[in-house]
């Protein structure tokens, strides 16, 4: 799925523009990434949670060469679907 996918299915629903359409999804997106950061995570009823993460600092390989690499801590965006979307799918 990508932001112009979202675009045509604003587009399509509400029939605006496509330059209306493509502003919504832009802030959907941004109010999506605001919520994450300020509260660590978000549920869309029906879909799924999305939360944030924290990831250890650890060893890990170059695959190209085998040289062990030190990887810094850092966060991640994880996703659980709930059990409405996994029964349509």
């Amino acid at each position: 799925m990508s932001k112009a996918f979202i675009a045509a299915v604003i587009q399509d629903s509400i029939d605006c523009t496509g330059v209306a359409a493509n502003q919504a999804a832009s802030d959907l997106i941004t109010a999506i990434v605001k919520e994450l950061k300020k509260e660590g995570g978000f549920t869309l009823p029906s879909f799924g949670t999305f939360t944030v993460k924290k990831t250890k600092a650890r060893k890990a390989l170059n695959p190209r060469t085998g040289e062990p690499v030190k990887v810094k801590a850092g966060k991640t965006v994880r996703f659980k679907a709930s059990p409405n979307l996994k029964k349509a799918v």
